[in-house]
């Protein structure tokens, strides 16, 4: 019974109405760059369209088809993502497995409200979900950089 008062927990109303408020839902016409990432244990999937300008984001799309938790985790990196470079979204994604993984602090801004995943350390099963965001962004940065030196 705990097991599942532990899981309530974990849903708690924030993550709820992070998850419920996703922005930049819309595709963009001409990224720069797209990423799907999937997570294999549980099938969910984050899709990401960048246009990058001077090495920072000036426009992002996303589509999120995720459980409540890779749901808020995109909130949370959609409301940050405009303006940021590809090294802090490396480190967001870095300090995040570090959060999840090996109890460290939650990212620092403007990633920090990925603290509120911070009771999802428990549950390994959910972790691969929770990073879609920031992996297929961090991808996504990384290829429109590639595509713009060639």
């Amino acid at each position: 019974m705990s097991g599942e008062t532990d899981l309530i927990k974990l849903y708690s109303g924030r993550i709820l109405a992070l998850a419920a408020d996703i922005p930049h839902l819309d595709r963009l016409d001409a990224p720069d760059a797209t990423v799907k990432k999937r997570a294999p244990l549980c099938g969910s999937t984050v899709t990401v369209d960048v246009k990058v300008d001077d090495g920072r984001i000036t426009e992002f799309g996303q589509d999120v088809k995720a459980c409540a938790l890779g749901q808020a985790s995109a909130s949370i990196v959609g409301s940050a993502v405009i303006g940021a470079t590809r090294a802090q979204v490396e480190t967001a994604r870095d300090q995040l497995v570090a959060m999840l993984k090996k109890d460290g602090p939650a990212p620092d801004a403007p990633f920090d409200g990925l603290e509120v995943l911070i009771p999802a350390r428990e549950y390994k099963n959910r972790h691969a979900s929770i990073l879609l965001a920031l992996e297929a962004t961090a991808e996504a940065l990384e290829q429109a950089e590639q595509a713009h030196c060639a």
